[in-house]
């Protein structure tokens, strides 16, 4: 008789709660199919321990905190696998270029600096240091001694002559 009082309570907790868990998993694993399995492995651990609670509501929130730390590992295991996997596919593209792609990149990158020397002082200054340097155009203003505005026209001007430059092959 015990054990079917134990499998209608549990029955009822269960269907209480089955959709609370399930939101809160999917929410976190963002998987509708991990979300099930992992409410199902919080539900049986309650009963393989054969948990007792004082009332439902603390078999809720036990439940709770079992779904929501194990959504948690799913969600950065996961996102350690995928960061792996996008490793993996990043390496691979760079092992798969092919000499010509070797000498066209640096073939394009000799001419870009060609083209860059040709540039008059103040031009090449504000372009180095936006592209290379990655410094803002208020950092470079303050730095040269110009305003933010004139900056940016500058850096316009440089990137325009650079680009005609290189249309022309005057690289």
């Amino acid at each position: 008789m015990d054990e079917e009082i134990a499998g209608t309570e549990f029955r009822k907790l269960y269907k209480a709660v089955f959709p609370i868990l399930f939101r809160v998993a999917f929410r976190i694993a963002v998987n509708e199919e991990a979300a099930e399995d992992i409410c199902q492995e919080a539900f049986f651990r309650l009963h393989e321990k054969n948990m007792v609670f004082p009332s439902l509501d603390d078999a809720k929130y036990w439940l709770i905190r079992v779904v929501k730390n194990a959504s948690l590992n799913y969600a950065k295991r996961k996102d350690r696998e995928r960061r792996v996997y996008q490793k993996a596919f990043r390496e691979q593209r760079r092992l798969d270029e092919s000499g010509e792609d070797i000498l066209i990149k640096n073939e394009t990158r000799t001419e870009v600096k060609r083209a860059l020397l040709r540039l008059p002082e103040n031009l090449r200054t504000v372009l180095i240091l936006k592209e290379y340097a990655e410094l803002n155009y208020k950092e470079i203003g303050r730095m040269l001694g110009i305003s933010e505005g004139n900056v940016k026209v500058r850096v316009f001007r440089a990137r325009e002559r650079l680009s005609v430059m290189l249309m022309q092959g005057d690289g």
